[in-house]
């Protein structure tokens, strides 16, 4: 089933950045969740570095989440933050298909963290 079509600029106000995922581990007492530490190259007011935290339903395709660590994706970072499972979650990890056909989307090379998506 096709959704329904949208302009270019309903389009352009989604932000895709690649991150670096710094750490990930399972959501306790759940079976789909990882909460993952990502770096999009963000620093906080004071000049410190401000990783996102993300939570992601992915651990049917992930069984060790450590496997994450250090390797870049995209994200959508301009959602709206929300709460999943008592865990503020502050983006959401792009990626395509299910089950057999499940792939994240990731750069062909390494980039800087933040990078965004044209």
């Amino acid at each position: 089933m096709q959704k329904e079509r949208i302009s270019i600029e309903e389009f352009s106000k989604i932000e895709v950045k690649v991150g670096t995922v710094r750490n990930a581990e399972r959501v306790p007492e759940t079976d789909k969740l990882l909460r993952l530490v990502v770096d999009f190259g963000e620093v906080s007011p004071e000049g410190e570095k401000s990783p996102r935290q993300i939570i992601s339903g992915i651990t049917a395709y992930v069984p060790e989440p450590e496997s994450l660590i250090g390797r870049q994706f995209a994200f959508v970072t301009n959602l709206a933050p929300r709460t999943i499972r008592g865990f503020k979650s502050d983006g959401m990890l792009f990626a395509v298909g299910a089950d057999e056909t499940f792939a994240f989307l990731t750069p062909d090379r390494e980039v800087p963290p933040g990078t965004s998506a044209h």
